[in-house]
């Protein structure tokens, strides 16, 4: 099972993760097995564990990435100032923005990007799957998307 997920994901650590979750899956859905192919059931249930680790993983790449990470330093101290004012404007901009979102949209997008709480800890303090979490930040930001436009945040 490591060798199959390590062929998947190409990271030992996450090979490891994905074998062990492979085992729980297995234990999970042994009443479910028809005793046909066992190798080759085991086998799919790695490759979908690995598969599932791999996607969350470049989830993970794309929801970090923060414009404020591009390379804006000023070199000089009124420049950085100014810097400095504009981001705080952007801030406060972005806040009333968020504010006016529609309530579903609010409470999902204010506790992942402002509060900076992760999809787990959102879905353990709403009481929902993560996967629940994961939907709805995926349909606030294609709201974002169509509602804000491009040029004011440019």
């Amino acid at each position: 099972m490591y060798r199959v997920a390590y062929s998947v994901l190409h990271d030992a650590k996450e090979a490891e993760d994905a074998a062990q979750e492979t085992f729980l899956q297995i234990f999970k859905s042994l009443p479910e097995y028809r005793a046909q192919g066992l190798k080759t059931w085991l086998t799919r249930i790695t490759v979908n564990k690995s598969i599932d680790i791999k996607r969350k993983r470049d989830r993970r790449k794309e929801e970090h990435w923060d414009p404020a990470d591009l390379d804006l330093h000023a070199t000089d101290s009124d420049e950085g100032n100014l810097f400095g004012l504009l981001h705080a404007e952007r801030t406060v901009e972005v806040r009333r923005r968020i504010a006016a979102l529609p309530a579903g949209h609010r409470q999902i997008v204010t506790k992942f990007y402002l509060e900076g709480k992760s999809h787990d800890q959102i879905a353990a303090e709403l009481g929902v799957a993560v996967k629940t979490i994961e939907s709805k930040l995926y349909r606030a930001r294609a709201y974002i998307r169509e509602h804000w436009s491009r040029e004011e945040w440019g």
